[in-house]
């Protein structure tokens, strides 16, 4: 599962990796929490773009949007046959924007947790899916969901799943709606763990109130 991450890079960072657009003003996130908005990258016209969405995917059939808060993560093995999902894996696919996640490793002191990021340290893409739930009123939420895989080798003692993360040259791929989605399964699978790293963080991450710095400083033992 992924339920925290964070997009630290400064604007600048992120518009030449991704190569669109990046709002000034946008700020440092150190803790983003289900439900909350947050940015993504869309394809419009076959142009990507940046949005900002909720997370937790709203099925536009959903009676109630709080279905979303119980579908922050969308399983790869699974994500072509659940009814959650496998419209908006044929239609509707969306980069997520992250420089690192957090975890929680169980250990004989109980829940640990644990940053992890790119041993390069560069923010990177998790594979998403987007929606767009319209109310009784009219009114209409776009949301998201990260799609998880087993872990990689770095990761296999510290959480039995992890979000996938693309590499920079399937972004667009997958942002391609003229893609069937059935050429796009083999591209949810672990990232290499030799090209990532992690290390144990303070409970403040534990709070989503807690968004600064101190979430992802290495802790002192």
């Amino acid at each position: 599962m992924c339920g925290r991450y964070t997009l630290t890079a400064d604007p600048k960072t992120l518009q030449a990796e991704f190569g669109i657009s990046i709002p000034e003003n946008l700020a440092p996130r150190y803790n983003i929490a289900p439900t909350q908005p947050v940015p993504v990258v869309v394809a419009e016209n076959g142009t990507p773009r940046l949005d900002v969405f909720r997370w937790g995917l709203i099925p536009s059939w959903a009676k109630d949007p709080r279905i979303g808060n119980k579908l922050i993560n969308a399983r790869a093995e699974t994500i072509a046959e659940k009814p959650s999902f496998r419209t908006a894996f044929r239609r509707r696919r969306c980069l997520i924007p992250a420089d690192g996640f957090f975890e929680w490793q169980k250990t004989p002191h109980g829940k640990q947790p644990v940053f992890i990021h790119l041993k390069n340290r560069r923010p990177f893409a998790f594979a998403g899916l987007w929606e767009q739930w319209l109310s009784p009123d009219g009114s209409e939420i776009f949301s998201c969901t990260i799609i998880t895989t087993a872990p990689n080798e770095l990761l296999k003692d510290v959480h039995n799943r992890m979000p996938v993360i693309l590499p920079p040259d399937t972004r667009r791929l997958w942002l391609d709606s003229s893609q069937p989605s059935q050429h796009l399964l083999p591209l949810l699978k672990p990232y290499p763990a030799a090209e990532m790293t992690f290390y144990p963080v303070s409970k403040l991450v534990n709070a989503p109130a807690n968004d600064n710095p101190a979430c992802i400083e290495p802790l002192n033992r």
